[in-house]
Order: structure tokens, then sequence, then C-alpha cells
């Protein structure tokens, strides 16, 4: 749709159905309220819709700004079925920042909310400017309070993900809290919401409705309970995944290499790299710069008895800018580094420009496996 602050803002197509049926109920709403509107009413409705997602975006746009100030990157602003979300590249480095990074977005709601209660005082009650200012104060002030149950992946689980980290320290521990915590939440919203709902329908004595009401808030509140659970179990494994990264470093996961000419037969080669101790092959220029890396899946195709006969050059791949990378690289950086050249092999340096190795792509994502499955601390 555009970008703010330089960051994209991008609609969902689950957007239109969520504004489809805001526009059905408020409508019915609308009906019973100001009748004289007709059909109408659907259009205000509409309008409403609108500006209720423009204060979602405005939530949103309260988490981007601050992790801009904390120089976060910030990949794109989304609004989707369930509200909007900020997708938000790094995590904060402090608990004070990660607490204001979630803070911001229910306090904004709060602001709008109260905005829009200043404006029904200057409007007429029962008309459309005051219905509509009463709703979107009521719906922002719904997202505020919502925003700020204590589950992830919620902004309160954020903000208590942020108290227990400053507790205890481990970042880890306050995602874990803050996880299974959104968990049990999700679990009483499955179970909650329609128990209410029937609830207040027996009070109300609306038995005939009853049963679709009812019916309406259970799906609802598994579709609430499904996005809470799955939030909060992805949130889990992110940090579960950021929390062991710090593993994967390119000095000790890069292979012994060992300079041979591009004119060198294979077989020739190998021998070479046995003596020496070596796991992989770097084709260097007549003056020992490198120009080349050997494929270990091009030796491996390549039949013993052939081997004699075939060079290193016709098994290599050219480095191309990216396939060489610092030995001091580690964790995110290190992937991050990967992903933005994609290769089966990498030469590694020294920070003189020295050759140190070659790192296979197969290595790290064994590694990276590796330490995922280990428990976290």
């Amino acid at each position: 749709m555009g970008r703010i602050f330089g960051v994209p803002v991008y609609v969902a197509p689950s957007w239109f159905l969520v504004a489809a049926l805001i526009t059905w109920v408020f409508g019915g709403q609308l009906d019973r309220v100001l009748p004289e509107l007709g059909n109408l009413r659907y259009l205000v409705s509409l309008f409403f819709a609108i500006a209720f997602y423009a204060s979602v975006l405005v939530h949103e746009l309260a988490h981007t700004v601050a992790a801009l100030r904390f120089d976060l990157p910030v990949r794109r602003i989304q609004l989707q079925f369930f509200g909007g979300v900020s997708e938000i590249e790094k995590e904060s480095d402090t608990p004070g920042r990660e607490f204001v990074l979630a803070f911001v977005g229910p306090l904004l709601s709060l602001i709008l909310a109260g905005i829009f209660y200043l404006g029904m005082q200057g409007v007429e009650p029962g008309t459309v400017p005051g219905v509509l200012l009463g709703g979107l104060m009521i719906s922002n002030l719904i997202v505020a309070v919502f925003n700020l149950l204590p589950g992830l992946p919620l902004d309160g689980g954020r903000m208590l993900r942020a108290v227990v980290w400053k507790i205890s320290g481990k970042p880890m521990t306050g995602t874990a809290a803050a996880a299974w915590t959104g968990r049990a939440l999700a679990i009483a919203v499955l179970v909650g919401l329609p128990l209410l709902s029937y609830a207040g329908g027996l009070n109300d004595g609306s038995n005939q409705t009853s049963g679709f009401n009812s019916l309406t808030d259970a799906l609802l509140a598994a579709i609430l309970a499904a996005i809470i659970w799955t939030g909060a179990g992805n949130a889990l494994r992110m940090a579960r995944l950021r929390e062991h990264l710090p593993g994967l470093q390119a000095r000790t996961l890069t292979r012994r290499a060992l300079p041979v000419s591009s004119d060198t037969p294979l077989s020739e080669a190998l021998r070479r790299a046995n003596e020496a101790g070596a796991r992989a092959l770097v084709v260097v220029d007549g003056h020992g710069a490198p120009t080349a890396v050997v494929r270990e899946a091009a030796i491996v195709g390549v039949p013993e008895h052939r081997r004699p006969w075939v060079a290193v050059s016709g098994l290599a791949q050219d480095l191309k800018p990216g396939m060489k990378v610092s030995v001091e690289l580690a964790g995110e950086d290190l992937l991050d580094t990967l992903r933005a050249t994609p290769a089966t092999e990498y030469l590694v340096v020294e920070p003189t420009g020295e050759i140190y190795g070659v790192l296979s792509t197969a290595d790290v994502e064994r590694a990276f496996l590796a330490a995922m499955a280990r428990p976290s601390s």
C-alpha cells in the first residue's frame, strides 16, 4: 500500500474478509441505533471498518518507530485478519528496550481511545458521527486491553518477557515464561469466551439466538486461541534458535583446504590433500591468489578410475562476490552472509586476506540442527 518511514505496508487478503464481517456486524448494530439510515448503514459500517484498521496501523507504527529508534530494522508492516504485525528483524538487546518496544503499541491505542472519547463530547449522541466515534473509542480500548494480556505473541507477553528477563538475567527464561503464559491464555480464550457468551445469553433472556451466538463465539474463540497458541510456540522456537546461533562459528566449522593450480589432476590433488590432512581444495593462480573452490559434490561424482584424467578446474566454482567470507563471522551474521550469496562452498579468509579454509553449507546445516537439538540453558 506504500511506505511509511521507509517501511512497506501490506494488506493481507484476509483483511477483506474481516472488513466485510465488520461491515455486516456493525451495520446490524446501526440498524437498531439509527434505523433511518436504511441501506446507507453499510456504507457507514465500511467507513468504520477502514477507520478501525487505520487505528491498528497507528498501533503498529508505534512499534515500528520505536524499533527504528533503537536501530532495529523493520521488514514490513502487515494488516491481516486479527489486527496487524510489525515484522522486526532483530531482537532488542536489553530488557528495557524490549519493554518499551512492546508497550508503545497499546499506549497509542489507549491514546486513540481517549481522542475518540474527547471527539464524542463535541457531537450529538445518537448521530452518525457520535456512533462512529463511540465505536472507534471502544474498539481501540479493546485492542489496547487485549494486547496488554501477559502472554506471547501479544504485546503484554513481550512486556512480561522483558520483566522476567530483567529479573533472571536470561532472555530465554523470559521468553519461556511469556510463551507458556500465552499458551495458558489460549486455553482460557478457547474455554472462557463461549462460556461468557452462553452465560450472557441466559441472563438477558435471548434464548432464541443464544445458540447461534454461542456457536459463532465458539468459532471465533477457536480461531483466536489457535493464533495465540501458534504465536507463542513460534516465539519459543525463535528464541531457542537465537540462543544457539552464537555456537555457529565460521572458524570452527571451516574445513582445512589445500591450494592447487587449475591444471592439477583430481587424483593428485586428493593425494596431496590426504597427506596434508585437508578436506577441501582451493584453486589458485600463479601468484597464489584464490580463484575458485572445488565442489565436493563434483568430486564425488567423478569415478575413481577417471580422476587422473580430470583437472580440478573442471570441478571448481569460480569465486563470486559474496563467496569469500571472514573467519570471524558467527551466529546471525554468518547465516545472513550465506543467505545473501547462496552456494555449496565458501572460501574463508583471515582478516589479513590469507586463505583459512573452505566452509561447506552442509556442515553449517548439520551444526545448526545439532545446536537446535541441544536443550536450552
